[in-house]
Protein backbone atom coordinates (compact mmCIF):
# COMPACT_ATOMS: atom_id res chain seq x y z
CA UNK A 1 0.00 0.00 0.00
CA UNK A 2 3.05 2.41 0.47
CA UNK A 3 4.18 2.11 -3.31
CA UNK A 4 0.53 2.67 -4.40
CA UNK A 5 0.61 5.94 -2.38
CA UNK A 6 4.05 6.99 -3.60
CA UNK A 7 2.94 6.77 -6.73
CA UNK A 8 -0.45 8.56 -5.99
CA UNK A 9 1.89 11.32 -4.64
CA UNK A 10 4.43 11.68 -6.85
CA UNK A 11 1.51 11.54 -9.94
CA UNK A 12 -0.36 14.25 -7.62
CA UNK A 13 3.18 16.32 -7.43
CA UNK A 14 3.45 16.35 -11.14
CA UNK A 15 0.14 17.49 -11.98
CA UNK A 16 0.52 20.07 -9.78
CA UNK A 17 3.52 21.01 -11.67
CA UNK A 18 3.59 24.08 -13.97
CA UNK A 19 4.21 22.07 -17.26
CA UNK A 20 1.67 19.69 -16.28
CA UNK A 21 -0.67 22.54 -14.94
CA UNK A 22 -0.38 24.83 -17.78
CA UNK A 23 -1.29 21.95 -20.70
CA UNK A 24 -4.09 20.26 -18.83
CA UNK A 25 -5.48 24.17 -17.87
CA UNK A 26 -4.87 25.19 -22.26
CA UNK A 27 -7.22 21.84 -22.09
CA UNK A 28 -9.87 23.10 -20.04
CA UNK A 29 -10.30 26.41 -21.68
CA UNK A 30 -10.47 24.54 -25.22
CA UNK A 31 -12.55 22.31 -23.89
CA UNK A 32 -14.85 25.47 -22.35
CA UNK A 33 -15.24 27.17 -26.29
CA UNK A 34 -12.86 29.59 -24.95
CA UNK A 35 -11.24 32.15 -28.01
CA UNK A 36 -8.12 32.07 -26.06
CA UNK A 37 -4.88 32.36 -28.33
CA UNK A 38 -1.68 33.36 -28.31
CA UNK A 39 -0.50 35.57 -31.98
CA UNK A 40 1.73 33.35 -33.91
CA UNK A 41 4.75 35.85 -33.78
CA UNK A 42 4.74 36.10 -30.16
CA UNK A 43 4.47 31.78 -30.15
CA UNK A 44 7.71 32.00 -32.86
CA UNK A 45 9.34 34.46 -30.11
CA UNK A 46 8.74 32.59 -26.94
CA UNK A 47 9.83 28.89 -28.89
CA UNK A 48 13.61 31.05 -30.34
CA UNK A 49 13.86 32.33 -26.82
CA UNK A 50 13.49 28.76 -24.83
CA UNK A 51 15.54 27.12 -26.78
CA UNK A 52 18.43 30.02 -26.97
CA UNK A 53 18.10 29.31 -23.27
CA UNK A 54 18.52 25.62 -23.53
CA UNK A 55 21.43 25.89 -25.67
CA UNK A 56 22.95 28.60 -23.64
CA UNK A 57 22.78 26.40 -20.56
CA UNK A 58 24.16 23.05 -22.54
CA UNK A 59 26.99 24.80 -24.12
CA UNK A 60 28.54 26.65 -20.58
CA UNK A 61 28.24 23.18 -18.72
CA UNK A 62 30.36 21.64 -21.27
CA UNK A 63 32.78 24.34 -21.44
CA UNK A 64 32.85 24.14 -17.94
CA UNK A 65 33.87 20.35 -17.91
CA UNK A 66 37.06 18.37 -18.32
CA UNK A 67 36.87 17.25 -22.07
CA UNK A 68 39.04 14.60 -21.61
CA UNK A 69 36.72 13.10 -18.50
CA UNK A 70 33.96 13.87 -20.64
CA UNK A 71 34.59 12.71 -23.74
CA UNK A 72 33.51 8.79 -23.24
CA UNK A 73 30.26 9.03 -21.02
CA UNK A 74 29.53 11.90 -23.64
CA UNK A 75 30.16 9.94 -26.31
CA UNK A 76 27.98 6.64 -24.75
CA UNK A 77 25.39 9.36 -23.59
CA UNK A 78 25.05 10.00 -27.37
CA UNK A 79 24.60 6.89 -28.36
CA UNK A 80 21.88 6.05 -25.60
CA UNK A 81 19.59 8.77 -27.16
CA UNK A 82 19.98 7.49 -30.54
CA UNK A 83 19.06 3.68 -29.79
CA UNK A 84 16.00 5.00 -27.69
CA UNK A 85 14.88 6.48 -30.66
CA UNK A 86 15.24 3.22 -32.87
CA UNK A 87 13.41 1.16 -30.06
CA UNK A 88 10.62 3.97 -30.11
CA UNK A 89 10.64 3.77 -34.27
CA UNK A 90 10.19 0.07 -33.91
CA UNK A 91 7.76 -0.31 -30.95
CA UNK A 92 5.06 2.79 -30.58
CA UNK A 93 5.45 4.52 -34.10
CA UNK A 94 4.94 1.15 -35.72
CA UNK A 95 1.65 -0.11 -33.33
CA UNK A 96 -1.54 -0.35 -35.35
CA UNK A 97 -3.32 2.84 -35.52
CA UNK A 98 -0.35 5.03 -33.99
CA UNK A 99 0.78 7.68 -36.63
CA UNK A 100 4.14 7.54 -37.43
CA UNK A 101 4.38 11.18 -36.84
CA UNK A 102 3.11 11.04 -33.17
CA UNK A 103 5.14 7.74 -32.71
CA UNK A 104 8.25 9.28 -33.18
CA UNK A 105 7.59 12.86 -31.77
CA UNK A 106 6.99 10.63 -28.26
CA UNK A 107 9.82 8.50 -28.85
CA UNK A 108 11.41 11.76 -29.26
CA UNK A 109 10.76 13.16 -25.93
CA UNK A 110 11.61 10.17 -24.14
CA UNK A 111 14.90 10.08 -25.69
CA UNK A 112 15.46 13.52 -24.52
CA UNK A 113 16.56 14.26 -21.03
CA UNK A 114 14.68 15.83 -18.37
CA UNK A 115 16.81 18.04 -15.92
CA UNK A 116 14.09 18.10 -13.28
CA UNK A 117 14.26 14.07 -13.40
CA UNK A 118 18.03 14.50 -12.95
CA UNK A 119 18.12 17.01 -10.45
CA UNK A 120 15.76 14.49 -8.55
CA UNK A 121 18.34 11.91 -9.05
CA UNK A 122 21.53 13.97 -8.21
CA UNK A 123 19.16 15.01 -4.96
CA UNK A 124 18.95 11.51 -3.92
CA UNK A 125 22.67 10.65 -4.61
CA UNK A 126 23.72 13.64 -2.65
CA UNK A 127 21.30 12.42 0.67
CA UNK A 128 22.64 8.98 0.08
CA UNK A 129 26.05 10.68 0.33
CA UNK A 130 26.69 8.50 -2.81
CA UNK A 131 29.73 10.61 -5.09
CA UNK A 132 29.01 10.93 -8.82
CA UNK A 133 31.28 13.61 -11.39
CA UNK A 134 31.04 16.79 -11.48
CA UNK A 135 30.07 17.13 -15.20
CA UNK A 136 27.47 14.88 -15.14
CA UNK A 137 25.36 17.97 -15.55
CA UNK A 138 27.25 18.56 -18.95
CA UNK A 139 26.30 15.20 -20.39
CA UNK A 140 22.61 15.93 -20.65
CA UNK A 141 23.11 18.23 -23.97
CA UNK A 142 24.51 15.29 -26.00
CA UNK A 143 21.45 12.78 -25.43
CA UNK A 144 19.14 15.31 -25.55
CA UNK A 145 20.39 16.73 -29.14
CA UNK A 146 21.04 13.57 -30.66
CA UNK A 147 17.71 12.05 -29.78
CA UNK A 148 15.57 15.11 -30.53
CA UNK A 149 17.31 15.69 -34.20
CA UNK A 150 17.23 11.43 -35.22
CA UNK A 151 13.61 11.52 -34.17
CA UNK A 152 13.53 14.64 -36.27
CA UNK A 153 14.96 13.31 -39.23
CA UNK A 154 13.57 9.83 -39.11
CA UNK A 155 9.74 11.38 -38.88
CA UNK A 156 10.96 13.22 -41.70
CA UNK A 157 12.46 11.09 -44.13
CA UNK A 158 9.20 8.98 -43.25
CA UNK A 159 7.29 11.64 -43.97
CA UNK A 160 9.26 12.32 -47.74
CA UNK A 161 9.00 8.64 -48.49
CA UNK A 162 5.34 8.76 -47.63
CA UNK A 163 4.86 11.37 -49.90
CA UNK A 164 6.82 10.09 -52.80
CA UNK A 165 5.12 6.93 -53.16
CA UNK A 166 1.49 8.65 -52.92
CA UNK A 167 2.94 10.81 -55.87
CA UNK A 168 3.87 7.80 -57.74
CA UNK A 169 1.18 6.03 -57.28
CA UNK A 170 -1.02 8.58 -58.53
CA UNK A 171 0.79 8.52 -61.83
CA UNK A 172 2.74 12.00 -60.78
CA UNK A 173 6.21 10.52 -60.29
CA UNK A 174 7.98 7.90 -62.12
CA UNK A 175 11.21 5.92 -60.80
CA UNK A 176 14.85 5.14 -62.33
CA UNK A 177 14.68 1.64 -62.14
CA UNK A 178 17.69 1.12 -59.75
CA UNK A 179 17.97 4.94 -58.93
CA UNK A 180 17.30 4.78 -55.28
CA UNK A 181 14.63 7.06 -55.29
CA UNK A 182 13.13 8.03 -52.04
CA UNK A 183 9.96 6.04 -52.70
CA UNK A 184 12.49 2.71 -52.59
CA UNK A 185 13.57 0.66 -50.01
CA UNK A 186 16.98 1.44 -50.41
CA UNK A 187 19.38 4.14 -48.26
CA UNK A 188 18.76 7.31 -50.17
CA UNK A 189 21.94 9.78 -49.97
CA UNK A 190 20.66 13.12 -51.10
CA UNK A 191 17.41 12.15 -48.85
CA UNK A 192 19.41 12.14 -45.74
CA UNK A 193 21.52 14.83 -46.54
CA UNK A 194 18.70 17.15 -47.88
CA UNK A 195 17.09 16.42 -44.66
CA UNK A 196 19.36 17.06 -42.74
CA UNK A 197 20.61 20.31 -43.57
CA UNK A 198 16.93 21.20 -43.32
CA UNK A 199 16.67 20.46 -40.16
CA UNK A 200 19.87 22.20 -39.08
CA UNK A 201 18.39 25.33 -40.82
CA UNK A 202 14.95 25.29 -38.89
CA UNK A 203 14.45 27.56 -36.63
CA UNK A 204 13.78 25.51 -33.52
CA UNK A 205 17.60 23.17 -34.12
CA UNK A 206 18.88 26.46 -35.39
CA UNK A 207 18.08 28.28 -32.28
CA UNK A 208 19.00 25.49 -29.84
CA UNK A 209 22.67 24.98 -31.79
CA UNK A 210 23.70 28.89 -31.98
CA UNK A 211 22.86 28.61 -27.94
CA UNK A 212 25.05 25.80 -28.00
CA UNK A 213 27.91 27.30 -29.84
CA UNK A 214 27.38 30.67 -28.24
CA UNK A 215 27.76 29.03 -24.30
CA UNK A 216 30.42 26.78 -25.70
CA UNK A 217 33.05 29.48 -27.54
CA UNK A 218 31.73 32.92 -26.11
CA UNK A 219 31.28 33.77 -22.36
CA UNK A 220 27.17 34.68 -22.34
CA UNK A 221 26.95 34.42 -18.79
CA UNK A 222 25.40 37.60 -17.82
CA UNK A 223 22.88 37.96 -20.32
CA UNK A 224 22.01 34.35 -19.29
CA UNK A 225 21.41 35.52 -16.06
CA UNK A 226 19.91 38.49 -16.40
CA UNK A 227 17.42 37.61 -19.38
CA UNK A 228 17.05 34.08 -20.33
CA UNK A 229 16.88 32.69 -16.64
CA UNK A 230 14.56 34.88 -15.30
CA UNK A 231 12.58 34.54 -18.22
CA UNK A 232 12.30 30.66 -18.99
CA UNK A 233 9.85 29.53 -16.73
CA UNK A 234 7.22 32.03 -17.09
CA UNK A 235 7.51 31.60 -20.87
CA UNK A 236 7.53 27.89 -20.82
CA UNK A 237 3.95 27.86 -18.80
CA UNK A 238 2.79 29.97 -21.69
CA UNK A 239 4.17 27.44 -24.48
CA UNK A 240 2.68 24.63 -22.49
CA UNK A 241 -0.70 26.44 -22.51
CA UNK A 242 -0.69 26.60 -26.14
CA UNK A 243 -0.35 23.53 -26.24
CA UNK A 244 -2.65 22.15 -23.98
CA UNK A 245 -5.22 24.03 -26.31
CA UNK A 246 -3.78 22.42 -29.26
CA UNK A 247 -3.71 19.02 -27.52
CA UNK A 248 -7.53 19.13 -26.95
CA UNK A 249 -8.48 20.42 -30.30
CA UNK A 250 -6.57 17.09 -31.72
CA UNK A 251 -7.52 14.74 -28.47
CA UNK A 252 -9.80 12.28 -30.81
CA UNK A 253 -7.10 11.21 -32.99
CA UNK A 254 -5.82 9.64 -29.45
CA UNK A 255 -8.82 7.87 -28.23
CA UNK A 256 -8.32 4.37 -30.07
CA UNK A 257 -4.47 4.31 -29.49
CA UNK A 258 -4.37 5.74 -25.68
CA UNK A 259 -3.64 2.30 -24.55
CA UNK A 260 0.01 2.28 -26.58
CA UNK A 261 0.67 5.21 -25.16
CA UNK A 262 0.08 4.02 -21.74
CA UNK A 263 1.99 1.24 -21.91
CA UNK A 264 4.63 2.38 -23.74
CA UNK A 265 4.98 5.55 -21.13
CA UNK A 266 5.24 2.98 -18.16
CA UNK A 267 7.53 0.43 -19.82
CA UNK A 268 10.07 2.94 -21.58
CA UNK A 269 11.33 4.46 -18.78
CA UNK A 270 12.65 1.20 -17.53
CA UNK A 271 13.98 -0.14 -20.60
CA UNK A 272 15.57 3.23 -21.33
CA UNK A 273 17.08 3.48 -17.96
CA UNK A 274 18.44 -0.41 -18.45
CA UNK A 275 19.78 0.63 -21.17
CA UNK A 276 21.66 3.47 -19.93
CA UNK A 277 23.02 1.82 -17.20
CA UNK A 278 24.86 -1.01 -19.25
CA UNK A 279 26.33 2.72 -20.88
CA UNK A 280 27.41 3.56 -17.67
CA UNK A 281 28.44 -0.07 -17.06
CA UNK A 282 31.05 0.39 -19.97
CA UNK A 283 32.01 3.87 -19.56
CA UNK A 284 32.96 2.29 -15.66
CA UNK A 285 34.83 -0.06 -17.23
CA UNK A 286 36.78 1.99 -19.63
CA UNK A 287 37.38 5.05 -17.71
CA UNK A 288 36.49 4.48 -13.94
CA UNK A 289 33.25 6.69 -14.08
CA UNK A 290 31.43 6.10 -11.06
CA UNK A 291 29.05 4.19 -9.60
CA UNK A 292 27.23 7.59 -8.97
CA UNK A 293 27.80 8.51 -12.50
CA UNK A 294 26.22 5.08 -13.57
CA UNK A 295 22.98 5.85 -11.49
CA UNK A 296 22.70 9.36 -12.96
CA UNK A 297 23.61 7.68 -16.76
CA UNK A 298 20.41 5.11 -16.13
CA UNK A 299 18.27 8.28 -14.26
CA UNK A 300 19.00 10.41 -17.86
CA UNK A 301 17.89 7.90 -20.06
CA UNK A 302 15.21 6.69 -18.14
CA UNK A 303 13.74 10.38 -17.98
CA UNK A 304 11.53 12.32 -20.91
CA UNK A 305 12.42 16.11 -21.68
CA UNK A 306 10.00 18.68 -20.21
CA UNK A 307 11.77 21.58 -21.35
CA UNK A 308 14.35 21.20 -24.31
CA UNK A 309 11.68 18.67 -26.31
CA UNK A 310 8.40 20.38 -26.49
CA UNK A 311 9.37 23.46 -28.16
CA UNK A 312 11.77 21.53 -30.36
CA UNK A 313 9.52 19.37 -31.57
CA UNK A 314 6.36 21.55 -31.76
CA UNK A 315 9.12 24.06 -34.25
CA UNK A 316 10.37 20.76 -36.59
CA UNK A 317 7.34 18.43 -36.14
CA UNK A 318 4.23 20.56 -36.10
CA UNK A 319 2.32 17.71 -37.87
CA UNK A 320 2.51 15.73 -34.61
CA UNK A 321 -0.19 15.67 -31.81
CA UNK A 322 0.75 17.39 -28.60
CA UNK A 323 -1.66 15.25 -26.36
CA UNK A 324 0.35 12.08 -27.53
CA UNK A 325 3.96 13.03 -26.87
CA UNK A 326 3.21 15.61 -23.89
CA UNK A 327 0.68 13.75 -22.20
CA UNK A 328 2.39 10.70 -22.46
CA UNK A 329 5.69 11.99 -21.30
CA UNK A 330 5.09 14.57 -18.68
CA UNK A 331 1.78 13.06 -17.74
CA UNK A 332 3.13 8.73 -17.49
CA UNK A 333 7.48 8.90 -18.16
CA UNK A 334 8.05 12.04 -15.62
CA UNK A 335 6.11 10.27 -12.70
CA UNK A 336 7.61 6.49 -13.64
CA UNK A 337 11.10 7.54 -14.41
CA UNK A 338 11.51 9.74 -10.67
CA UNK A 339 9.83 6.36 -9.13
CA UNK A 340 12.48 4.19 -10.58
CA UNK A 341 15.37 6.33 -9.40
CA UNK A 342 15.97 4.26 -6.18
CA UNK A 343 16.34 1.14 -9.01
CA UNK A 344 19.46 2.13 -10.75
CA UNK A 345 20.50 3.25 -7.02
CA UNK A 346 20.02 -0.68 -5.75
CA UNK A 347 21.12 -2.06 -9.26
CA UNK A 348 24.60 0.21 -9.19
CA UNK A 349 25.10 -0.64 -5.62
CA UNK A 350 24.43 -4.52 -6.03
CA UNK A 351 26.87 -4.69 -9.74
CA UNK A 352 29.48 -2.05 -8.71
CA UNK A 353 29.50 -1.06 -5.11
CA UNK A 354 29.43 2.16 -3.24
Amino acid sequence: MEFVADIAATLIGQLQKPTLAFLIGGMLLAALGSKLEVPDPVYKFIVMVLLLKVGLSAGISVREADLLDLAVPAALAAAVGIVIILIGRATLARWRGVSEMDGMATAGLFGAVSASTLAAGMAMLDAEGIAYEGFIGALYPFMDIAALVTAIVLARMSAERKTARSLQSNGAATMTIGGGGSGGNGFDGDLVKGILVDTARSPAISALLLGLAIGIFARPESVYESFYEPLFRGLLSILMLVMGIEAWQRLSEMRKVAHAYVLYGIAAPFLHGLIGFGAGLVAHHLTGFSAGGVVLLSVMAASSSDISGPPTLRGALPEANPSAYVGTSTGLGTPVAILSIPLWIALAGAVIGF
